[in-house]
């Protein structure tokens, strides 16, 4: 209405950080996590085998737990490379991670519900202003929307292509 009270005015939390900020902030709380569950894993590994050499027995462990990963991963997956020894592979797989989590950014930051920006992608693409009766049809398509729709296009129906 006139009085804009349609729409609640106040931000959220994460609003008034920044959805970058928040979302670096999540990031490197998990990272951090991650670190932490990984040192313990190594101090008690440590801890049991003080002393010892890695017998026959752990070998074959270590590679039964690599396969077990594996096939939960999916070896026609590119996060397989996280599994390898390989640098080159687990730069693949953070380049590809990288990129995913850009798209992301790009799908959540165009999601954004400010029904007072005209640039929200979720809109109505028909904009009739409070003082006129006319309405016009005015659509925020981006040249960077289309390169993103069409590298997901062909990478989803490129392999059913080549097959």
């Amino acid at each position: 209405n006139i009085n804009e009270d349609c729409h609640p005015q106040e931000k959220t939390k994460v609003e008034e950080l920044g959805y970058g900020t928040s979302a670096a902030v999540l990031f490197a709380c998990f990272i951090a996590l991650c670190c932490m569950v990984a040192f313990l894993l190594y101090i008690t590994a440590r801890r049991k085998n003080i002393g010892n050499s890695l017998t026959s027995e752990m070998e074959t462990r270590i590679i039964e737990n690599d396969m077990y990963a594996l096939s939960k991963i999916g070896k026609d997956s590119v996060y397989s490379y996280f599994v390898t020894d390989k640098v080159c592979g687990w730069f693949i797989a953070l380049v590809t991670l990288g990129i995913q989590v850009g798209i992301l950014v790009f799908f959540i930051s165009a999601s954004e519900a400010n029904l007072q920006n005209d640039s929200t992608d979720i809109q109505f693409t028909w904009h009739c202003p409070r003082d006129t009766d006319v309405c016009y049809n005015r659509t925020d398509l981006t040249n960077l929307g289309w390169f993103f729709f069409c590298v997901l296009m062909i990478a989803f129906l490129s392999k059913d292509m080549i097959n």
